[in-house]
């Protein structure tokens, strides 16, 4: 008689198994920086491994109109003024009507903080009617509803808790967004928190880093976590016993069944001008890309280490140096 057994998600595997340098997961936080447009032409090139973006707006950016393989996913950021406004809705039903690919949305960046920090500062009960009015008719056209991406302190959880409660069952989320800045330990128990309190939905990572970490800790702190969202999630170990009492043991991928589904690390831009420290940064001072960046698009280090320092560009500083010869010598 034959018998089998199937364990998943085993916790105890070895690392070895579930370290990748590719994953279809991973997306960008678009941070514009008009002084070094160029920079843009990186996340979007041929060799990067994003498949999605969001850049804290509705409409998608023109720098990626072009773009086949790179998602846009739009963000409600705040409330408008106007509690009868649906420009919200009606930017993204015209973008689905012309044939844009949008399968998720975003809404309300850090609720519970203040724009001085970035946040977009909504009473819990003005977001749920905005959620309502705005947010809950795309889903009969099959669009993934994000919940709103509440701050990691304990002010997220209370504020989350009373935006359903003041929603009262008419705003139906399909995952949930976190927001993270601290180190990994910290991280992993937040995941676990919000999975323990919304355990019936996906977690989306839409922002997160280790800010003012030296470059050693940054580097640990990001390839810790991209394991930890990448890592095999659903392994099945299967026992056969045959007549002869031989085990033969197989171990094989199974279908990822991650409550993880997207992330995106908070770092596309210079060191020189990242408000998380310059190590936490996926770019240097000069635009290249730090080992951080490379490794988040899916390629090997680059031993570019970035620097607080601005770019320094000497170009027009000839005729400075020939006045100062000039007058030495005179």
């Amino acid at each position: 008689m034959r018998s089998t057994i199937i364990l998943g998600a085993l916790a105890g595997l070895p690392l070895a198994f579930s370290q990748v340098t590719t994953s279809p997961k991973r997306g960008l936080v678009y941070v514009p920086n008009a002084n070094y447009p160029q920079d843009n032409n990186i996340w979007d090139s041929s060799s990067s491994d994003l498949t999605w973006y969001y850049n804290y707006g509705p409409e998608p950016s023109p720098n990626f109109s072009n773009a086949t393989k790179f998602q846009f996913v739009p963000m409600l950021f705040g409330a408008p003024n106007d509690t009868t406004d649906t420009s919200f809705l009606t930017s993204v039903q015209s973008q689905i009507s012309a044939g844009a690919n949008i399968s998720h949305i975003l809404t309300f960046n850090e609720p519970d903080g203040t724009s001085a920090t970035g946040g977009s500062d909504v009473p819990s009960k003005l977001a749920a009617e905005t959620w309502i009015r705005e947010v809950e008719p795309l889903k009969s056209q099959g669009v993934k509803l994000g919940a709103p991406a509440v701050t990691g302190a304990q002010t997220g959880f209370t504020w989350l808790q009373q935006f359903f409660t003041a929603c009262a069952g008419n705003c139906s989320a399909d995952f949930i967004p976190i927001h993270w800045y601290g180190d990994f330990g910290g991280l992993a128990s937040h995941i676990g928190q919000v999975r323990a309190a919304y355990p019936n939905m996906s977690i989306w990572i839409t922002e997160y880093a280790d800010p003012g970490a030296n470059l050693t800790d940054s580097q640990s702190f990001f390839n810790e976590s991209m394991q930890y969202f990448d890592r095999i999630e659903c392994v099945f170990l299967s026992f056969f016993r045959s007549d002869t009492t031989i085990v033969i043991v197989t171990l094989t991928r199974g279908v990822s069944f991650s409550y993880i589904t997207r992330y995106s690390y908070f770092g596309a831009f210079r060191s020189s001008v990242s408000n998380v420290g310059p190590d936490a940064a996926m770019l240097t001072q000069d635009g290249q890309l730090t080992d951080i960046g490379s490794w988040y698009l899916g390629g090997s280090a680059t031993g570019f280490v970035p620097s607080a320092a601005s770019h320094t560009d000497f170009s027009g500083s000839s005729w400075l140096l020939v006045l100062a010869v000039f007058w030495c010598l005179s």
